[in-house]
């Protein structure tokens, strides 16, 4: 029995992976891909929030502002998510959206700070950027975090059940930073550094972590991970906030060499693919039908890479991967992660809509990769939070064997 669902989940995935392989091999033209063609159309038979609001206290339509480069879109959120992780948290997000250039040739800028804390002594403060120039010249990108950041590990692969968890204190300092230059009409390649810094590490009530965990890197006192990145971009969407149909490429390769002040060198490599489908010709330019898909490959290369720095689930570069798990639940020399999603509205003017979503992913550790698979899945609510810039509000319920959360946040989880 287990062999055949094992087997069931094969070829899900092989299925599922083969509407990711044309990524680059899409059947348009050049001229379809320009974000001439990706722009936002007509808004004024669609509603949002905002216009509820407006309508229920009888207030004047504010008119439509013909230079959208030269305005900033605040939201403001007081339930947005935290990653998923044991424990409830106060959470408050403010999202700053802006072109900084003709909005017919110019991708949103995004920069988002979510400060949160919980009664798990949990406390964070991250900001996260992407900034395209005029006219998608460049797009400069930017995570800053600091966290102190309590949570259960359980060691690597599967090599403990759900109840077999250690809980490991650790302060966490990130900064991330890249700029890359766009070399064709989709094509950015660039460098960028990246820093994590944990300290204060240890176990609760005297644990042995790495006797637990069976790693001996990086889990006792500090541990650094300091690193130049290379970077290769390819992305045909126009939003990141609401992804239009088209595709996404990035491949992160990251050396960490002594130099920089690491106890080991050491090197990864993190691909992030995404595919977005839309199902029917929209009657609406924003009008939402679409099936998604994003999957990641996330290896290292050495055997000295620091504890908390190993490939883990809901450790991608938002923290928005494997809902359903407990964050940081499986965690490896390497992870294989695929998610695929169905986005539909419910009301013809985009108010309210649904997504349907199921996930899967591997590590090593505790035996051959590929060779034991975790499932998750869910549905949510999304409620059209501002029409102008595409912002939902989303509601999600997800659930795994033995695990279940409900998820606030505003825009798309990828």
């Amino acid at each position: 029995m287990i062999k055949s669902v094992r087997n069931g989940y094969y070829t899900i995935v092989i299925m599922l992976l083969a509407g990711t392989i044309p990524i680059l091999s899409s059947a348009q033209s050049p001229s379809d891909l320009t974000p001439q063609n990706q722009t936002v159309g007509d808004t004024a038979k669609e509603m949002d929030l905002m216009d509820v609001y407006k309508k229920w206290f009888k207030l004047p339509a504010t008119k439509e502002n013909p230079h959208p480069e030269n305005k900033v879109y605040f939201t403001i959120n007081p339930l947005a998510n935290t990653p998923t992780s044991s424990g409830n948290a106060f959470v408050t997000s403010t999202t700053a959206n802006m072109y900084l250039g003709p909005q017919s040739t110019t991708n949103l800028s995004t920069a988002n700070f979510a400060p949160y804390f919980n009664f798990n002594k949990r406390f964070g403060l991250p900001l996260r950027s992407t900034i395209w120039l005029k006219d998608n010249a460049w797009v400069i990108q930017g995570d800053i975090r600091f966290l102190v950041y309590p949570q259960y590990t359980w060691g690597l692969g599967t090599s403990h059940s759900n109840d077999e968890k250690e809980w490991v204190n650790y302060k966490y300092i990130r900064f991330y930073q890249a700029a890359l230059k766009r070399v064709s009409t989709h094509l950015f390649i660039g460098m960028g550094y990246d820093l994590d810094y944990h300290f204060n590490i240890g176990g609760d009530s005297g644990v042995n972590l790495q006797k637990f965990t069976g790693y001996p890197y990086g889990l006792s006192g500090n541990s650094l991970s300091s690193g130049i990145t290379f970077n290769f971009l390819y992305d045909t969407r126009n939003r990141k906030v609401f992804p239009f149909p088209g595709s996404f490429l990035y491949v992160i390769y990251r050396v960490n060499p002594g130099f920089l002040g690491n106890a080991n060198s050491w090197q990864s490599i993190f691909v992030d693919m995404r595919k977005y489908l839309p199902l029917n010709k929209p009657t609406k330019p924003n009008q939402q039908n679409t099936l998604t898909f994003w999957s990641f490959l996330w290896w290292n290369f050495n055997n000295a890479t620091p504890y908390l720095d190993l490939p883990s689930t809901g450790w991608d570069e938002y923290n928005r991967s494997a809902r359903g798990f407990d964050q940081n639940r499986y965690r490896g020399k390497s992870l294989y992660y695929f998610e695929t999603e169905y986005r539909r509205d419910i009301t013809n003017n985009g108010l309210f809509g649904f997504v349907l979503f199921s996930n899967i992913n591997t590590v090593s550790g505790s035996g051959t990769m590929f060779q034991s698979w975790h499932p998750a899945g869910g549905l949510g609510l999304r409620v059209k939070f501002s029409k102008v810039s595409n912002t939902n509000f989303a509601i999600d319920y997800a659930f795994s064997k033995g695990y279940r959360t409900i998820l606030f946040n505003f825009s798309e989880t990828f």
